[in-house]
């Protein structure tokens, strides 16, 4: 069988070394190229050390079309310029991990139509796509401990969040809230009630039912580590423990990567993999919905390889088979 053949544009950052050490090792896919003006002539591993020994790919500063897909993993407004700029075949598959087409009323460019891609909701909408917008990572964090309850028409009272990133969320760019000595042995709030992914959760939410008007209260944590989202959600509702639990089983029975956990959760269980792990708990009137993710993967670049899975109708599970750190 002949390999699925991928470009990643911009290839220097986070994202896109997620991507770049995903599809290495992936079976059914070859990466034929890695775009980086910054990097062009380097080595992959110059940029990206742990790659010395898998590649010796160097980055370059030029693209085709010859592939059958493009991850672009450029930073926010430079993919809608990219595709401005670019007339890309219809042929020719995208996965854009920006923030660009993740709306409705951004979705369409260049004749192409976006869809949103996540897979716990959209999976075959995204079969069918040539071209995706991969959503953000609290989004994809906070969505799936909140679909079911949406689908099931469940959601009566406002939702409240706290939900804690580590510092690659922010991006590989240096910043006063990212560097070590800032970071370390603290713990602080950012764009409270006010995160750019509450628009996107929101659009989510009522497309599953389209009566639900009730606030979203979103208060982001930036945490003392790495990699990882942790997202403790609440809301009002009169169903029992047991009819949660199995209302949440039911809906993800047959999700490839996200599971409800008979145990409390923690970041250690998903980090450096592409699964969501839920834990459903009743106390009083109130439901409490865990949910953690590894941002970089199940948030970023590991969705982005399962929805091109999807796309190419591969095994779901190709290429995504990680192990978690555990310890």
């Amino acid at each position: 069988m002949k390999k699925i053949s991928v470009g990643i544009i911009g290839g220097a950052g986070y994202t896109g070394g997620e991507a770049i050490r995903l599809l290495v090792n992936h079976p059914d896919m070859e990466l034929k190229y890695v775009h980086s003006s910054s990097g062009a002539g380097k080595f992959l591993y110059d940029v990206h050390t742990d790659l010395l020994g898998d590649t010796e790919m160097r980055f370059t500063d030029r693209f085709s079309w010859d592939v059958d897909a493009l991850l672009l993993c450029v930073g926010h407004g430079d993919a809608r310029k990219f595709l401005t700029e670019n007339k890309i075949p219809d042929s020719v598959k995208v996965v854009d991990l920006s923030q660009d087409f993740r709306l409705a009323e951004n979705a369409s460019i260049a004749g192409r139509q976006f869809i949103y891609g996540l897979p716990e909701k959209n999976r075959d909408q995204i079969r069918q796509a040539n071209s995706i917008a991969n959503p953000g990572c609290f989004a994809t964090c906070l969505q799936l401990g909140l679909l079911p309850l949406a689908a099931a028409g469940k959601l009566s009272g406002e939702i409240h969040i706290t939900a804690t990133t580590g510092s690659t969320g922010a991006g590989q760019k240096p910043s006063a809230t990212t560097h070590f000595s800032w970071r370390a042995n603290n713990l602080s709030v950012y764009k409270s009630f006010e995160h750019q992914h509450l628009n996107e959760i929101g659009e989510s939410l009522r497309s599953l039912m389209p009566g639900f008007n009730q606030a979203v209260n979103f208060i982001p944590c930036r945490g003392d580590f790495t990699r990882g989202i942790l997202a403790s959600i609440y809301t009002e509702s009169n169903l029992s423990q047991e009819e949660a639990t199995e209302l949440y089983e039911a809906y993800y029975k047959d999700a490839a990567f996200t599971f409800v956990a008979p145990h409390a959760v923690d970041l250690k269980q998903v980090v450096n993999t592409n699964k969501c792990f839920l834990q459903i708990e009743k106390h009083g009137d109130k439901l409490i919905i865990i949910s953690t993710i590894d941002n970089l993967l199940k948030g970023a670049s590991g969705q982005a390889v399962q929805n091109l899975n999807l796309m190419f109708g591969l095994d779901e599970h190709a290429g995504l088979r990680l192990k978690a750190a555990a310890f």
